[in-house]
């Protein structure tokens, strides 16, 4: 132990990152301080401490998480690292709730926690009731010698001071002199693309109203007229939040008729025209006991084929050296559950079993070859109604073209329905498996990037270049539920759809924003509104915050430049950032040290970054990425501590 007699830090950011970081400060100083010495610890954040912008208890409980009850945790477990001081995960916090609920619970709250299961989705609104819960059981949990001072303010710079240290300025009160900085930003706001710049204008000129990327929460969706049309653009997770907004919002009721949803309007909702790239919303999530399907385990795209990478000294290539490990785990995947599932589709099980498995054996890896052979397996054994086309699950429209909205609007909800059928079949389902397997290898994925790294090249044309839109759209969907709201929405003539690749305007004659697709006759959709379903862009370069601008153009950090395959700098979404921990590199090339990045700040270094850390406790694998955002955190809380890193935080593929 060289913990220094007096050590004072700013965290800014109080949200579930500097939250944890706070967590692992007081872990390792309780671990083992020296008597007499000293800890304090600057808390920074304009919104309530835990829970932050996100996460706050009192927005609308129609906002969903996108996990299970049994997936987050703001804590550690069986990690090797310094025992917790105090918090526990969610779903154990759940179920204490159920059990003995804190006084301080409203009754909305104790109304959702009372049905709410281990498998059920919680409100961002609940979720952050466990954040607040656990800071200020942090706080009452305190070691001797530290102390915790909170500022609900932002903080506008952070400037290097000639002995090393940092002078933390903030709105409206005087500088903190601390020995370190940690950022933990979480989302921020962002200017606008050309394109929304020239949207905005245009409302602002014509009357009109257009709404931009924010966080759902921060949006007063009652400016969105009833009875009249709203363009909605994007139909990620953002659009089911928007969808719940204006319709349940607003009094709609969703009741069970037959084997289906119908929706009972209130006469108070929009029009809405929804509008995306590939015309259809995310594919909801499979009905699983876990996370990860069980009966889906990686044959290929494993940590020891992986390691043939670092052995050999290769930094791989994604769609040279990983894609075609992974995407044998999807068909791999698929087709047994075909065999499984559905066995008249395919003859002769056995032998095609044996065929498949050594067509997939990657000794062919590199030369193509091993695609002809898989191509003339499934072509001798599986009927053409059977046989998968992966790149065309997440573009279920592809090719096709439509004589009107209609007739639009009737595909894709035969797809609704048809993928939340798949999605109630749960692991008896092909498709739904195959997408399985990719969810597991995202999770390994996330740990080739981060610590041995992917080329450059490959990030900027592979990774983020397609794969990343493909595997959100299939692995990153809403709940099953969304998926049959959303055509009960659209059979009750609520909600109609634009079609592939909608091209936005202003069609300034009308005084009206315009949006058509060139598969969709009939003419383009119109309205006074335009919602934007995105969340602001994660780009340091680009992001409204006093902060960053000021570590920018002091040179304290930079975003990271990658370099693609025709040597062109491409500058990234994230800070450049050394490990371990992560210090983020100033303009001239040197670590600025002791300042420390955690979150969606580290886009660039780091794939996934906005999901909570992954609770041990639950069925099925528990992947070494499922906990790095707490081992980052604890690399940085030891790092400030002035303790020798833990072996356990240092995460292997």
């Amino acid at each position: 132990m060289v913990i220094s007699q007096s050590i004072r830090t700013a965290l800014i950011g109080a949200g579930p990152r500097g939250t944890s970081v706070l967590e692992r400060l007081l872990a390792n100083w309780s671990a083992g301080r020296p008597a007499g010495a000293r800890l304090h610890i600057d808390v920074i954040d304009p919104f309530p401490a835990g829970p932050g912008h996100v996460w706050q208890p009192g927005q609308s409980r129609l906002y969903l998480m996108n996990t299970q009850s049994f997936y987050p945790t703001l804590v550690p477990e069986d990690t090797g690292l310094a025992a917790p001081v105090a918090g526990t995960t969610f779903d154990r916090w759940r179920t204490a709730q159920q059990h003995s609920p804190l006084p301080e619970l409203s009754d909305d709250e104790r109304a959702e926690l009372a049905v709410l299961g281990s498998g059920d989705f919680p409100s961002r609104a609940i979720y952050g009731r466990y954040l607040r819960s656990t800071f200020q059981e942090l706080l009452a949990a305190l070691p001797d010698g530290v102390t915790v001072e909170m500022h609900q303010a932002t903080a506008t710079a952070a400037r290097r001071r000639p002995d090393g240290t940092f002078d933390v300025e903030l709105d409206g009160g005087e500088p903190l002199t601390v020995d370190s900085v940690v950022l933990a930003l979480g989302h921020l706001a962002s200017r606008l693309s050309p394109e929304q710049r020239e949207l905005q204008a245009a409302a602002a000129q014509l009357g009109l109203r257009y709404l931009p990327p924010a966080v759902p929460a921060d949006v007063d969706w009652g400016v969105v007229p009833a009875q009249e049309p709203v363009l909605v653009r994007g139909m990620g997770l953002n659009f089911f939040d928007v969808m719940g907004q204006l319709t349940e919002g607003r009094g709609g009721k969703f009741v069970e008729a037959g084997d289906r949803l119908e929706y009972l309007p209130s006469g108070q909702e929009p029009l809405i025209f929804a509008a995306s790239r590939r015309g259809t919303p995310y594919r909801s999530k499979a009905n699983l006991a876990g996370y990860y399907p069980a009966s889906v385990t990686l044959r290929y795209f494993t940590g020891k084929a992986l390691q043939r990478f670092a052995a050999a000294g290769i930094v791989p290539a994604f769609d040279h050296d990983l894609w075609p490990l992974l995407h044998r785990d999807a068909l791999w995947a698929y087709y047994t559950t075909l065999v499984r599932s559905q066995p008249d589709a395919v003859q002769d099980h056995a032998a095609f079993l044996k065929e498949l498995d050594e067509a997939l054996h990657p000794h062919a890896h590199g030369t193509g070859r091993w695609e002809e052979d898989f191509n003339a397996v499934v072509g001798r054994h599986v009927r053409p109604g059977g046989r998968l086309d992966l790149r065309g699950l997440a573009a279920p429209l592809s090719g096709r073209s439509f004589t009107s909205r209609a007739e639009l609007d009737a595909a894709v909800v035969d797809y609704l329905d048809d993928d939340a059928r798949r999605s109630a079949l749960g692991e008896d389902d092909p498709l739904k498996m195959a997408i399985g397997a990719l969810h597991h290898g995202r999770a390994v994925l996330k740990s080739v990037v981060a610590d041995g790294g992917i080329t450059d090249e490959s990030w900027v044309a592979g990774l983020r270049g397609w794969f990343e839109s493909l595997v959100e759209g299939l692995a990153s969907g809403p709940p099953a539920l969304r998926a049959e709201q959303l055509a009960a929405l659209a059979r009750a003539g609520i909600v109609s759809f634009v079609g592939p690749d909608p091209k936005f305007g202003v069609a300034r004659g009308k005084r009206a924003f315009t949006a058509a697709s060139p598969w969709v006759r009939g003419g383009a959709a119109e309205a006074h509104t335009l919602v934007e379903a995105l969340a602001p862009a994660n780009r340091v370069a680009f992001n409204e915050s006093p902060l960053l601008e000021q570590l920018l153009a002091d040179g304290l950090v930079r975003p990271r430049t990658m370099m693609t395959v025709e040597g062109t700098p491409v500058q990234s979404s994230g800070l450049d950032v050394r490990p371990h921990p992560y210090r983020p590199v100033a303009a001239n090339g040197e670590v600025t040290d002791r300042m420390y990045v955690l979150g969606l700040q580290l886009s660039a270094t780091q794939w996934g970054t906005a999901i909570a850390a992954e609770a041990a406790q639950q069925a099925g694998p528990v992947y070494p990425s499922g906990q790095r955002t707490l081992r980052d955190a604890d690399e940085i809380a030891r790092a400030i501590l002035g303790l020798a890193p833990n072996a356990s935080s240092v995460p292997a593929a």
